[in-house]
């Protein structure tokens, strides 16, 4: 006999998932209560999927805990094995299988209608099913794309086609002529040829829409997919008559629309202008860079560079993606405090876009149990950079180049930027003299008070550990 929950037990079963998902949200937007949001998530999750997998509509639970466990065990695996520096990549193509699930669960929702709506009913039902395929098949070719532009092996440069907008403005009126063809077709096979061909438009849109967005504003790529990947979601739920899967995505939908919108602000972008096609892949033409009257950088050694250190009162650590790709995040947390024991008071600034992803410097810091209290906002930290003796720059770039204040030719002006050229003293971690990932020259490792330590970000501060025994 098949244990089979009541529908009142389901729906609160249900109502406490969605409380526990919206706790969840409410702790992970603060670092000291995130871990507490990640244990509500995955207590609601456990509950929804229970309630799921027991309800009446479901005569056969065994046929879904098969596969479940076979893609919980890929899940385990992927986790696992997964470094801190591959997870925008990982969150990326997560987003994808979220689409793909829409764009699938439409398809069979569609081919399993016959007979069972009809009138308004019908009508409703196959509006849902096309929106939902329209942004899951959106999602995952974007998604995809983004995978590939995290990972490298597609160009970071935004793809600009001739004409592009009007590519995407043809596409969206397609889209809307099929679907009014979707909703009047007489019979399932008739009204698959539309929803095939808008899948197949929806797919290359996709595919063109974060092609033409540019490696410096992926993290609100990967916050927009996010959202994306919500409303996905949210238009599958409709589709089941699923409450929860409706509640879920719109609290990952707008969750991820919001934190975009935060994103593009901290960026000075507008949401319309990424999606339209962003920066990512031009050097800067300024003229400054085009005179070369930007100075000569200053190479400093490990030795010279912890005796600058050690004769310092403050320090700020400014943490970017070349941190991530050097694992340096445990090396930094010793060096800081070896620092602190010292007297020597240390705080970190964190811009909102560097990394991959939003939060990635946050989250790295985090697992080399850097406190809380010492991990500070741009805006928190920017007005103690001129009283500040060091200011050191673990694989930063653009979120630290003077350029979007000072050239108004710049790709990146109006973009704000922490201003470590205001300190006294400014360190910069760099493998080699490359430009960022917009591809913007830096003129910050040019000025008079900047020296640059060049090598891998974990062996230069294992070295000026190293140093540092001897001065402190």
């Amino acid at each position: 006999m098949n244990f089979v929950l009541s529908s009142g037990v389901t729906s609160a079963s249900y109502i406490l998932a969605s409380i526990l998902f919206i706790l969840s949200l409410g702790g992970l937007s603060h670092q000291e209560s995130a871990r507490r949001g990640n244990w509500f998530g995955m207590f609601g999750m456990a509950i929804a999927i229970l309630a799921t997998l027991f309800n009446a509509k479901i005569p056969n639970p065994a046929l879904v805990i098969f596969p479940m466990l076979i893609g919980g065990a890929i899940g385990a695996y992927r986790a696992r094995k997964v470094e801190m520096t591959q997870m925008p990549e990982l969150v990326a193509i997560l987003h994808s299988f979220v689409g793909l699930a829409a764009v699938l669960v439409g398809f069979s929702s569609y081919l399993g209608s016959e007979g069972l709506f009809d009138g308004v009913e019908k009508t409703i039902h196959e509006v849902e099913i096309y929106l939902g395929v329209l942004i899951g098949a959106v999602t995952f070719t974007g998604s995809v794309v983004a995978f590939g532009k995290l990972k490298g092996f597609i160009r970071s440069k935004p793809l600009m086609l001739p004409a592009r907008h009007w590519l995407n403005l043809t596409a969206l009126l397609l889209c809307v002529w099929l679907g009014r063809e979707f909703v009047q077709a007489d019979s399932i096979a008739s009204g698959m040829i539309p929803l095939l061909v808008m899948t197949l438009i929806a797919c290359i849109f996709g595919v063109h829409m974060v092609m033409a967005i540019g490696g410096a504003d992926m993290p609100v790529v990967v916050s927009m997919l996010n959202s994306y990947s919500g409303w996905a979601a949210a238009a599958t739920g409709f589709m089941l008559s699923n409450d929860l899967l409706i509640v879920t995505g719109a609290l990952v939908g707008s969750s991820g629309a919001i934190l975009s919108y935060i994103m593009c602000r901290a960026m000075n972008r507008k949401f319309i202008s990424v999606i339209m096609g962003g920066f990512g892949g031009d050097v800067s033409s300024s003229p400054i860079a085009a005179s070369g009257e930007q100075g000569e950088a200053v190479p400093i050694f490990s030795g010279e560079c912890a005796a600058l250190l050690a004769q310092s009162k403050s320090v700020v650590i400014v943490p970017g993606y070349g941190m991530a790709v050097a694992h340096a995040q445990h090396p930094v947390f010793e060096l800081t405090e070896k620092l602190r024991e010292s007297g020597i008071d240390v705080k970190f600034a964190i811009h909102p876009v560097a990394g991959r992803m939003p939060g990635h410097m946050n989250v790295l810091l985090a697992e080399a149990r850097v406190p809380y209290d010492i991990v500070l906002e741009m805006d928190e930290i920017q007005d103690d950079l001129p009283t500040t003796d060091v200011v050191m720059i673990i694989g930063a770039n653009d979120i630290v180049n003077p350029s979007a204040i000072d050239d108004p030719s710049s790709p990146i002006a109006g973009m704000p930027v922490i201003e470590a050229w205001k300190a006294e003293n400014v360190i910069v971690l760099k493998r080699s003299m490359a430009s960022g990932y917009a591809g913007v020259e830096n003129p910050l490792f040019f000025k008079d008070n900047t020296r640059m330590l060049f090598g891998d970000a974990k062996h230069s501060i294992e070295e000026l550990i190293h140093s540092l025994h001897d001065l402190l």
